[in-house]
């Protein structure tokens, strides 16, 4: 590729730039595709028009060039769900997401273990006891035979289950006697001591005796988690829980140009954090709109594969467990409440169908002036839902938001949780688009790569990158790789209130856009997930280049 003035552009605006000879996409002020093969962009890094090489030329003949080689160009993706401080913190944490069994995953954390003499803790996850085809969740004693001198604290790969050693357990005080907490559950073996695993609201009780982050730490994960970032092509990102710590830091960066993926930040929760900085009122844009924190974050229920998610009926699998409610629906209502009277937009995650339910009843009390019309509420995830409540989700314009590569990665166990019946409520894209609901679509990285090129894959084969199974998971629900680039554009920026500045390539938008090397509107879809950025950029300057 041709770069005729890139040191010039790159990391500074342009005054004026023309790109030239780009195979480009955006969407139009009509929301439909078009193409484009030049594309003005002014010194304030907004896009000026998209069009022909001689048309724009002869509109700005001073404007500097740069050649982007016939390469295909689209608008910047975003990712409407993600954990950006969690990303970065997993580049230096254990990985388990690898290994096929117990066997490997044992030996994988005493390899580690050996390696890593300085941490006190031995941290990180990504296993999957699905996968391992163990039928049960792993143990502390199992845990011990490889590591016993320091404790260790490994989180599903869900994020709402956790397996610790006896070490870990014993300095969180956790015994037999221990209760369980609301919102929780602690596993216990056949006479009633702790097992190891701890699901959701438990993972408290010993995640607070974790030595914290410092502010070191925390610049090193947030570096580590922006260069992955602009790396696979996402120059936004809706960060699903900013506390005080991370808040502090995305100022930081937004105002000082630093922040290379623009965030849309939920606040964790409607504590402490959430009554301090909403006494100034959400954040609508910092620093040319490379932060906002307009939006909570709330939880309603766990995940499916530690069966954490609060079901109507029992589990298929599970006759014994429903699942668990983090909160009763009071409790829920008083929430939803307290963070939309301040005007933010509200963000439940709900992932069974009693969850989603919950959320869509707590949204439904709100008035009129704090409501989805105005504020623009979202179910997080979405996942499961009773098939009559999905049109209410319409009704009451709440918007799901969704994680394509959440259903190749559950359908290994999907089904089993909730049986024939209850799964043609899962995943169900094609029915919530009928209905006409925009999908924000994201992944919920790390728990799935934040490639966003894997989610617009999983949205459109939804097979696994062997392409199983061969016709696709329940196929009837799939995308065209039209509508899952929208939902990874228009649909996530119209979700995060930023559809007028964001997610498409028009007059008066922000020039964020990406160059890859190959055209996903016309390869096999089974090759989409191969997608390779070459470069980014975030308001006309390049801020990634392979």
């Amino acid at each position: 590729m041709t770069m005729l003035v890139l040191g010039a552009c790159s990391w500074n605006a342009c005054a004026d730039t023309l790109f030239v000879k780009a195979n480009g996409y955006t969407f139009n002020h009509k929301q439909q595709l078009q193409k484009f093969d030049a594309m003005l962009v002014d010194d304030a890094g907004k896009v000026v028009a998209t069009g022909t090489q001689s048309s724009l030329q002869k509109k700005m003949p001073s404007a500097k060039l740069v050649d982007l080689a016939g390469k295909t160009v689209l608008p910047g993706l975003i990712d409407a769900h993600g954990h950006v401080f969690n990303l970065g913190v997993a580049e230096s944490q254990l990985s388990l997401r690898a290994t096929n069994n117990l066997t490997e995953a044992l030996s994988a954390i005493a390899q580690y273990a050996k390696r890593a003499t300085q941490q006190q803790w031995i941290l990180g996850g990504e296993w999957n006891q699905a996968i391992w085809k163990l039928d049960r969740f792993p143990t502390a004693k199992e845990l011990d035979s490889v590591v016993v001198d320091r404790p260790v604290w490994l989180r599903r790969v869900d994020g709402h289950a956790g397996w610790a050693n006896s070490k870990a357990l014993a300095l969180a005080g956790i015994t037999k006697a221990t209760p369980d907490p609301a919102g929780g559950k602690i596993e216990r073996d056949a006479n009633g001591d702790a097992s190891g695993i701890l699901v959701d609201s438990a993972m408290d009780i010993l995640e607070k005796v974790i030595p914290p982050q410092n502010d070191t730490e925390l610049r090193i994960a947030l570096d580590a988690a922006l260069k992955q970032l602009r790396s696979v092509g996402l120059t936004t990102v809706h960060d699903a829980g900013v506390d005080a710590q991370s808040d502090k830091l995305f100022r930081e960066y937004a105002a000082q140009g630093k922040l290379t993926t623009r965030v849309y930040g939920m606040i964790g929760g409607v504590d402490q954090f959430f009554d301090t900085v909403s006494a100034a009122g959400p954040v609508r844009s910092l620093a040319d709109d490379r932060y906002a924190l307009r939006a909570v974050k709330l939880y309603s229920d766990g995940a499916l594969g530690s069966r954490g998610a609060a079901l109507l009926a029992p589990y298929s699998d599970a006759p014994h467990t429903k699942g668990l409610l983090f909160v009763q629906d009071q409790q829920m209502q008083a929430m939803v409440r307290k963070a939309a009277e301040k005007g933010y937009q509200v963000n439940v995650h709900a992932i069974g169908d009693a969850g989603n339910r919950q959320v869509i009843e707590a949204l439904a009390t709100l008035p009129k002036q704090y409501g989805a019309e105005t504020l623009r509420h979202r179910i997080e995830h979405a996942q499961v839902l009773e098939l009559s409540d999905i049109p209410r989700v319409a009704k009451a314009k709440l918007i799901p938001s969704m994680q394509p590569t959440h259903a190749t990665s559950d359908m290994n166990m999907a089904e089993d949780r909730v049986g024939k019946d209850r799964i043609k409520g899962a995943y169900a894209w094609r029915t919530f688009l009928k209905q006409g609901s925009k999908i924000p679509c994201g992944s919920d990285f790390p728990i799935e790569s934040p490639n966003p090129f894997w989610g617009i894959y999983a949205a459109v084969t939804r097979q696994d990158h062997q392409q199983m199974p061969v016709n696709g998971w329940y196929p009837e629900q799939a995308m065209t790789v039209q509508e899952a680039f929208r939902c990874f554009t228009l649909d996530a920026a119209y979700a995060g209130h930023q559809e007028k500045t964001l997610g498409s390539l028009e007059k008066g938008k922000w020039a964020d856009f990406i160059v890859i090397d190959q055209d996903i509107f016309t390869i096999p879809s089974k090759d989409i997930y191969k997608t390779i950025v070459l470069q980014t950029w975030q308001a006309g300057k390049q801020v990634y280049a392979k």
